[in-house]
Order: structure tokens, then C-alpha cells, then sequence
């Protein structure tokens, strides 16, 4: 497909490395001459240099033959006015990086009036994404598909775990939960594992189970903690904003320290049910005497990668059970991942997995579509939800006869309402919804197959 990306900021590079890596033809469009001319060389695409909601701009990216415009530029009201032009000039789909929780009460109109398809806000998903994780805090990260009904989550392997030394196959067995443990990160490798897989303490393990069972399964392994009562964030970011608004109704103690003065006051006007500090959150001393050595969970979510970092890093030596970090630069992972930091926080890549899961569902396949898209250990698996609307030549026939490609794993099936943990006699039928765990790119169902290009 055709796309243009208007705003090559952080998000904007993610999205063209991303969209370039699945083959896509992309054009870059910058004000700033040398950021173009970095993407252009870092990832062999064209560049234009020139306001993207200009329409001589967009006609010179050649928009009437574009199938996406991505609006991802750091004016929220620049995005709007680029999708409306990219409309007038033929563009076929639009999505804006919207961000203000002003135009948030406005979401019918934006997609209605302006004909948008698409609205992505970086900060309230990630609030989304911490207040899911908070709800497990033994999960590392959780990944939720068919409307909630099935989830993928992550949890590290304890030194004193019943699943230390054991294959799999034994733990389908001895634990009455249905699941599946559908990846495995040890010393950095990522393992797409077969039954015979042995566990180890340190492992970081990625499991598939109804919604419903997840719970079961952590309770069972003795790693269902207390739920999060006390949370101390720092930072009075949007994040900050939105998941305190989140989390309001939850009966909470909340507490967020904020250094802008004026932020600070702001904050404690929209969340009159939250407790806003105006002090330094890097100071030790009024840590300590906000009660961080109290609280459940501890959330850096400043604009500062290093801060969040630091903070992250002190909270842990006070043995503080929940930390949660935000990250901007995805490079970090690899040495955060060694820092031991627990559950990492990335809008941008949240942002960049969204519109990739949008511009697959656009492919011209009419066996499968993609509902779901998770990049998971820094890109090297995905977990993609396709839906199966009619019956097809691969429908029908057990797993057991059907050959699939290596590194592929059938996570799950949602059929009904129902998530069923798939044996060798299931098969897929018309209707359902089917969650696959891969290190290879799918774009279609039927990439699983062996045989199939």
C-alpha cells in the first residue's frame, strides 16, 4: 500500500520503521528539512519537505494515488487539518494522532463530520495499558484480545515457583486451568515452546487463557498478590490525567507529585479525588515523606527517560511490590530488561502497534481479517487476533493434520464467547476468532501454513 506519514517526530519514525519493515511504500513529510533527510537515508523512503496539511504539499507526495495518510505531527489541531486536506485530495484512509482530553468528548464528531478513521491518543491508551496491569500486578504486561474475552499475559518465573523444572506438557497435566504458555524469554532469546519446554527460574514466560482464568492460574502458582490499593505516581503528565480519571471510581488512594507549579494546580482542580503534591519527585526525602515505602505500586511517568529510570531503580531497592516505567526510547529495552525494572510503558510503540494492526486489516484477503496486534518482546514475536468469516480450504481439518509453518503457535480460539485452549483434534471453523503467537509477520491466516508463500 501507498502511505503517508505527515510528522516525523518519535512516533512518526516508529510507524515508518514499522510499515516499511511489512513492505509498504511509505512518503515522509517534515517541515524540518534534516529530519526528512535522515528518515529517507535510515529507511530508503521518499521525503517531502513542507507542511502535511498543505494541499500542493500533499499533491506532491502524490496523495490521490495514497491508500493511508498518517497524521502524526505534535499539534493536534495540524493532524485534523491534514486528514480533512488528505480527504479533499483522495486519500482513501486518514488516521490523526490526537492527544488534548478536550477533543476526547468530541470522538463522534471526528470520526462522523471530519471522516476519520481512525483516532489515536498515545497517552490515554497507555493509561489503558497500566490500569489493566494494575489490575494483576504479577503480570508484567497483559494483552487482551476478542473484546476482552482472552488475554496473553506475562509474568517473570520466581526462583521458588512449582513451574521451575517442569516440561509443559506436566503443567497442562497438574494445574486444572485451562492455558498455554505460547513464548518464552530466556537470556534474551525468545522460544515459541513445545511441549517437552522445561522451565526455569528467571524466565519470562508469555501465557494464553480465557479472561476469566488468568486469575486461577496465578492463584495457583501462589503469585495472586493483594490488589493495589496505595499508588504514588510521579509526574503530572496526560498519562498521570488519565489513568487517575481511570482509576476514580475505583476508591484508590491516589497520589501524584507534579515540579510545575502550575500543572501541579491544574491537576488538583480535574482530580479533586486525588491527592496532587507540587514538589520534586526525584527528591528522596519527600518520596519517604509522601509514604513510598507504603504504597503498592509505583509509576514513573515523567517526560525524562533517565528520571523514570532512576526513580524506577529506587523504588525497587525499597522493595516497593509494583514498579512501572515509561519509556520513550524503545532502544532501552535491552538494558532495562537486565535492570530488572518490571513492566515497562511505551506510548509510542503502543501508537505504532495500533496503526500497524489498522493498515493490515486493510489487505485484500477475504479469508481472514486482523482484528488484534501485539509486538511483544521489542518487536521479536507477534500476537495477532484474526477473525474467520467463511469457511476456506484450511477450515475443518484438525491441527494435528494441518502443517504449519515453524515458529508458528495456534494461542487460542474464541468460538461462541467461548476461548478454548486448542488440542490436536480442533480445527478452525467460520466464525471464530483465532489468536496466533509468531516471530513471523502474518498478514493473513493462511501465512501460517507450510507450503504457503
Amino acid at each position: 500500500m501507498k502511505i503517508i506519514i505527515v510528522g516525523i517526530g518519535k512516533i512518526g519514525r516508529i510507524v515508518t520503521e514499522y510499515l516499511v519493515n511489512e513492505g509498504h511504500d511509505i512518503v515522509v513529510v517534515d517541515t524540518d528539512p534534516t529530519v526528512v533527510r535522515e528518515a529517507v537515508d535510515a529507511y530508503d523512503v521518499r521525503g517531502v519537505v513542507g507542511n502535511g496539511a498543505n494541499y500542493d504539499i500533499q499533491v506532491q507526495a502524490e496523495a490521490e494515488h495514497t491508500n493511508v495518510l498518517i497524521a502524526a505531527t505534535e499539534s493536534d489541531e495540524l493532524n485534523l487539518l491534514c486528514c480533512l486536506v488528505a480527504r479533499k485530495n483522495g486519500v482513501k484512509r486518514t488516521i490523526a494522532r490526537v492527544r488534548n482530553p478536550e477533543y476526547g468528548k468530541q470522538i463522534d464528531f471526528m470520526y462522523n463530520d471530519l471522516g476519520l478513521d481512525m483516532i489515536i491518543n498515545p497517552e490515554q491508551e497507555a493509561a489503558a495499558e497500566i490500569a489493566k496491569i494494575l489490575q494483576f500486578p504479577t503480570a508484567l504486561n497483559i494483552d487482551t484480545f476478542a473484546q476482552g474475552r482472552a488475554e496473553i499475559v506475562e509474568i517473570k518465573v520466581p526462583e521458588d515457583s512449582p513451574l521451575v523444572g517442569k516440561s509443559l506438557s506436566e503443567l497442562g497435566r497438574e494445574f486444572a486451568v485451562s492455558f498455554l504458555v505460547c513464548a518464552v524469554v530466556r537470556a534474551g532469546a525468545v522460544h515459541i515452546p513445545s511441549g517437552g519446554f522445561v522451565l526455569q527460574a528467571g524466565d519470562h514466560i508469555h501465557i494464553t487463557a480465557a479472561a476469566n482464568e488468568i486469575g486461577k492460574f496465578l492463584r495457583k502458582l501462589r503469585m495472586l498478590k493483594q490488589r493495589v490499593r496505595k499508588i504514588m505516581i510521579i509526574g503530572g503528565s496526560r498519562i498521570s490525567y488519565y489513568l487517575a480519571k481511570q482509576l476514580a471510581e475505583s476508591h484508590l488512594d491516589i497520589k501524584i507529585i507534579e515540579v510545575d507549579h502550575e500543572r501541579a494546580r491544574e491537576l488538583d482542580e480535574q482530580l479533586p479525588e486525588v491527592a496532587v503534591i507540587n514538589g520534586d519527585g526525584t527528591n528522596q526525602d519527600l518520596l519517604r515523606e509522601e509514604g513510598i515505602d507504603d504504597v503498592d505500586a509505583f509509576l514513573s511517568l515523567t517526560g525524562n527517560d533517565e528520571e523514570n529510570i532512576i526513580l524506577s531503580l529506587y523504588a525497587k531497592t525499597l522493595n516497593v511490590s509494583k514498579v512501572i516505567t515509561k519509556i520513550n526510547h524503545i532502544a532501552y529495552y535491552h538494558i532495562l530488561e537486565k535492570l530488572d525494572l518490571g513492566t515497562i510503558i511505551s506510548p509510542k510503540a503502543i501508537t505504532a502497534n495500533q496503526i500497524l494492526r489498522f493498515v493490515r486489516s486493510l489487505s485484500d484477503s477475504i479469508t481472514s481479517e486482523v482484528k488484534t496486534l501485539y509486538k511483544l518482546v521489542n518487536n521479536q514475536i507477534e500476537a495477532a487476533e484474526f477473525f474467520i468469516p467463511a469457511e476456506t480450504d484450511y477450515t475443518g481439518i484438525s491441527f494435528r493434520d494441518l502443517p504449519l509453518k515453524k515458529d508458528i503457535l495456534i494461542g487460542c480460539i474464541v468460538r461462541d464467547k467461548t476461548v478454548i485452549i486448542p488440542h490436536g483434534e480442533d480445527c478452525f471453523r467460520a466464525g471464530d476468532s483465532v489468536i496466533i503467537v509468531s516471530k513471523q509477520k502474518l498478514k493473513d491466516l493462511e501465512d501460517i501454513l507450510a507450503g504457503r508463500p
